[in-house]
C-alpha cells in the first residue's frame, strides 16, 4: 500500500509518502505555517515524491485531512488531493485532523480516555473523546471551552491538539489533572499517511468537515437586486 499524504488544516503545511511493503514512512516534509499553504504545498508534494522515489501512477491512494481548521487551509488540501487523484486515477480518502491528533497517542495506550481538540476560536473548541480500543465515545462536535473541559474532567483523561493547553488552563478546581497535555498545533504527517493507510475505501471524494459557519458574512449592501 502506497500512500501519499496531505495535510493543511492547521498551523503547518505537510506531505508525506508511506509504503507499507517498504517499511513505512519512506519521505516527508512539514513546514510550520498560519498562511501561504497554496503556494507550499505543491513544490512539497514534488520533493517527497522525488525523494521516495515514485510516481503519481505508483501510488494506490492519497490521502488528505479534511478538519476541522482553517477554512482556507482546509480547502488548499482538499482541492490538491482531488486534483491529483482524478489525474492519476486514484482514490482518494478523507481523515479528520481530531484522529490524525489521537492516533499517536492511541498507539502507545488504547485503554485510557482521551480528549482531541483544537482551537476553534471565539472561547471553543472542535472536540472529540476517545475511549478504551480508540472508541469514538464522543463524535467531532463544536464545544465551548468550558463544557468540553467539563466532559474531559469526567475521568482520567490525554488532552492533545492545538487546544489543549486552553482545556487544561480551564480545569475544573478540585479535580484530578489529565495524564498528559500535548498542545502540538498541527498533526503528524506520519500519522496521517500510516492511517491512510488503512482507512476504507470510498468512491465519494472527501469534503471539508467544517462543523460551524464561517465567520465571514457577505455584505447586504454589496448584493446585486435581481430583476
Amino acid at each position: 500500500m502506497r500512500v501519499l499524504a496531505l495535510d493543511t488544516a492547521l498551523a503547518a503545511c505537510s506531505a508525506a509518502v508511506f509504503d507499507l511493503d517498504r517499511g513505512g514512512v519512506l519521505a516527508h516534509e512539514s513546514r510550520p505555517m498560519e498562511r501561504g499553504h497554496a503556494e507550499a504545498l505543491m513544490p512539497m508534494i514534488a520533493r517527497v515524491m522525488s525523494e521516495a522515489d515514485l510516481e503519481f501512477g505508483d501510488l494506490d491512494r492519497i490521502a488528505v485531512t479534511i478538519g476541522p481548521g482553517s477554512f482556507t487551509g482546509l480547502r488548499v488540501g482538499v482541492a490538491a488531493a482531488r486534483g491529483l487523484a482524478l489525474a492519476a486515477h486514484k482514490p482518494v480518502v478523507g481523515l479528520t485532523t481530531l484522529a490524525a491528533f489521537a492516533a499517536p497517542h492511541i498507539a502507545s495506550d488504547d485503554r485510557s480516555p482521551l480528549l482531541a481538540a483544537i482551537d476553534a476560536r471565539h472561547d471553543h473548541v472542535y472536540m472529540q473523546l476517545v475511549g478504551e480500543g480508540g472508541r469514538a465515545v464522543i463524535p467531532p462536535r463544536i464545544a465551548s471551552i468550558r463544557e468540553a473541559a467539563r466532559i474531559a474532567t469526567a475521568a482520567p483523561t490525554r488532552l492533545v491538539g492545538s487546544a489543549a493547553g486552553l482545556l487544561h488552563a480551564a480545569w475544573m478546581t478540585g479535580a484530578r489533572p489529565p495524564l498528559c497535555v500535548d498542545t502540538t498545533p498541527a498533526p503528524d504527517i506520519d500519522w496521517v499517511a500510516r492511517l491512510g493507510a488503512v482507512a476504507a475505501d470510498t468512491m465519494a471524494f472527501p469534503k471539508p468537515l467544517y462543523l460551524r459557519a464561517p465567520d465571514a458574512r457577505p455584505q447586504g449592501g454589496a448584493r446585486v437586486a435581481r430583476r
